[in-house]
């Protein structure tokens, strides 16, 4: 066959095609549109265009349960993965592409940036760790605990007075965590703070943090007591869970056990205006008592 051939033949199979064909770079235009969008809650069978916007806890897709009702009231306490169904020896289509969809938000958390005018938008004072990018803060945990000295003499600057509590906001291993919930939260704070009479200064943010940068912090500060608002690391229930780490007398070198944490601040935990009032009182009674971690537990 020929080029002219092979051109008329081409020409005769399109004239029997209804419409035409879809070809890399056209507009796409699909021959089924498929079905539309389902509006309000999921149910089986549903088609669903962002898979990440399912609530797990309703998400239950079990084939002739025995008590699917009860079953539903029972995912109604928890976002696990609980009464997915499943095709055979696989997962449902819809549990796994879920299932990749959280896995993707909790990558896109750690590997993505604060925005540069995070700090200036929100009046903090913007500080570095000695990490120099994203990839040293995430193989070199070490160097995200200590500040070399142009940030140290920041802080000195920003806290010329030994405070009584210092706040710190660190992006840690989710800057979504921290866009969801640190502006909120830190705001309860320092209202819950005022109304007891404790005045707090200037709020540092320090990016690429490790929560031992609180321990640095308070080297340079020699504060009270340091809370560290910071990203934790993601799962596949949130990508914008952040913890609260309190430290009395912080300097570096102090154990872990004696840091005080509240964790699972997030929408779908303890939502971060709720987390901040009570960490205000939290902080007030390790003041009172001058201790913190597991010592606070001991002293009932």
């Amino acid at each position: 066959m020929n080029k002219e051939e092979l051109t008329q033949l081409i020409s005769d199979l399109l004239q029997q095609m209804d419409g035409q064909p879809q070809v890399k770079g056209s507009e796409y235009k699909p021959r089924d549109p498929g079905p539309a969008p389902a509006p309000g809650d999921y149910a089986d069978g549903d088609f669903v265009q962002d898979v990440s916007a399912l609530d797990l806890r309703k998400l239950y897709m079990v084939e002739d349960p025995a008590n699917g009702e009860k079953f539903r009231r029972l995912k109604e306490k928890t976002p696990a993965r609980l009464g997915v169904g499943r095709a055979g020896p696989r997962y449902k289509t819809l549990s796994m592409l879920r299932f990749r969809a959280d896995h993707a938000a909790a990558q896109d958390a750690v590997f993505s940036q604060v925005p540069e005018d995070y700090a200036q938008k929100h009046g903090f004072i913007p500080v570095q760790t000695k990490c120099r990018d994203k990839e040293e803060y995430l193989t070199r945990p070490d160097l995200g605990r200590c500040f070399d000295e142009s940030n140290q003499a920041v802080i000195r600057k920003a806290v010329p007075n030994a405070p009584k509590v210092q706040l710190v906001v660190g992006d840690g291993l989710s800057s979504a965590a921290i866009l969801a919930n640190a502006a909120d939260c830190l705001a309860a704070i320092r209202d819950g703070l005022k109304l007891k009479g404790i005045e707090t200064g200037e709020v540092l943010f320090v990016r690429y943090c490790r929560v031992g940068a609180g321990d640095a912090i308070g080297d340079v500060t020699d504060c009270q007591v340091v809370c560290m608002l910071v990203g934790e690391r993601p799962g596949l229930v949130t990508d914008q869970s952040m913890s609260a780490y309190i430290t009395y007398k912080p300097h570096t070198g102090v154990s872990e056990s004696s840091r005080t944490v509240v964790s699972n601040i997030h929408p779908q935990g303890t939502p971060a205006v709720e987390a901040g009032a009570y960490i205000a009182e939290l902080l007030d009674t390790i003041l009172k008592k001058q201790v913190s971690g597991v010592g606070l537990h001991l002293e009932g």
